[in-house]
């Protein structure tokens, strides 16, 4: 069962998950980059990130990838580009767990692939990966319906 999510902060996919586990009350956190910058600004203090010693994003990109048990990188297009190559790239170089889930390609079985992954790699600290927002707006809700739809069936297992 996954204990803790962890992302970059940066808008789009991270931000949405960080969100999530806030309001869901499952301790977050991971690294950002040096000044806590982000394409919307710096990020706020309630996201509970660390500040590499760089301001290049690659370095919290590669520090999340290997703080976490595994990677899930949420995207709308089928193909990775930018920084979610690079995190893909990341994963693999450090024989890292990573999955690709795009809504284009898994839809509504998104979710379950989700569930298959943390069981199989018997993740606990999940780093969380996409695009940002103004790359991809629409992964913010693709991220949020699909942790919505893992968390509430483990909460569903549980009872």
């Amino acid at each position: 069962m996954i204990e803790k999510i962890v992302s970059g902060g940066q808008t789009g996919a991270d931000r949405a998950a960080l969100d999530f586990a806030i309001e869901r009350g499952i301790p977050h956190g991971g690294w950002c980059p040096l000044g806590r910058l982000a394409e919307d600004g710096v990020i706020a203090p309630r996201y509970e990130l660390k500040e590499t010693p760089s301001p290049d994003p690659a370095q919290r990109t590669e520090w999340n990838v290997c703080d976490s048990d595994g990677t899930v990188i949420f995207s709308i297009s089928r193909v990775l580009t930018g920084g979610s190559k690079f995190t893909e790239e990341c994963a693999a170089r450090h024989r890292k767990p990573c999955l690709h889930l795009s809504e284009e390609v898994d839809g509504l079985a998104a979710g379950w692939r989700l569930a298959a992954f943390v069981k199989k790699h018997a993740s606990r600290c999940l780093n969380v990966a996409g695009p940002r927002a103004s790359i991809e707006p629409q992964t913010a809700a693709f991220v949020r319906r699909v942790l919505t739809e893992f968390f509430d069936a483990v909460e569903k297992r549980a009872d």
